[in-house]
């Protein structure tokens, strides 16, 4: 990784953009349509952000390795100046498989959307919505009322998922989580963990009445009538860790954390 022609993007925070100053004075750099690299600075946001710009290139996706410039870094290394042609040679690499959302909208339009965390499916107004579910075109939940569901990765079981009491897959464990938002009926329905070849279907019942949106990671479709997720293996990305960051034991370790 050491040889690669590497870009350098940041966030548009002060830290981030401090940061950035400094690297450009210490190494080369290529503009990311070159690069065989990428060197993320910021937060998690921004590393899903930068994630997602790279779904949208042509060709093969290019490996991110990132460092923390902001709160919580959970898909991120430590931030240091000094020392970076080294810890590129040590690396560890864990791949991430992000999930595609096919949203049609109640007036007929269609939208497909990559989910590198979850996709998830939130009522629009006070009015408790009301979900079929179906798992490989079987219904598996004629109805579902709650505040939304969502199907969540590997890599986002630890965010919105966790937070909906959703459970924390293993990295590279080949599992989505589907998880109710404040479930009403069935009560006692806590979610299921499937197979990664698993088709998730969701069908928005009383669609006019009770509105529902749908969301991959941060983009958001309104007014949705069905979802269909799916894991989509032929967009696989790869993010870089320096060897103690160790991702793959962060994810399991959170399980233990009170």
């Amino acid at each position: 990784m050491v040889t690669a022609r590497r870009a350098l993007v940041a966030s548009a925070t002060a830290p981030a953009q401090i940061a950035a100053a400094e690297l450009r004075g210490c190494y080369d750099w290529v503009a990311v349509e070159e690069a065989e690299l990428i060197i993320a600075l910021g937060g998690d946001g921004y590393m899903l952000q930068t994630l997602h710009a790279i779904l949208e290139r042509r060709g093969d996706p290019v490996p991110v390795f990132g460092m923390n410039l902001g709160t919580v870094g959970f898909l991120m290394n430590d931030w240091h100046r000094d020392g970076l042609e080294a810890r590129l040679e040590r690396t560890k690499p864990f791949k991430v498989t992000p999930l595609t959302m096919t949203a049609r909208t109640m007036g007929g339009e269609t939208f497909v959307r990559p989910a590198i965390n979850e996709v998830s499916l939130l009522r629009e107004t006070r009015q408790t919505a009301k979900l079929e579910v179906t798992l490989n075109d079987r219904v598996v939940l004629p109805e579902l009322a709650c505040d939304g569901i969502l199907a969540a990765t590997p890599a986002g079981s630890t965010a919105y998922n966790l937070s909906a009491n959703g459970p924390i897959l293993p990295l590279g464990s080949a599992l989505i989580a589907l998880t109710p938002i404040s479930a009403f009926r069935p009560r006692r329905w806590r979610g299921a963990i499937l197979p990664e070849k698993a088709r998730i279907g969701i069908t928005v019942l009383e669609p006019a009445k009770r509105p529902v949106s749908a969301v991959a990671d941060q983009r958001e479709v309104r007014d949705v009538a069905r979802v269909d997720i799916a894991i989509d293996r032929s967009r696989e990305l790869t993010l870089l860790f320096d060897p103690e960051h160790a991702l793959d034991d962060r994810i399991t370790m959170e399980q233990f954390i009170a």
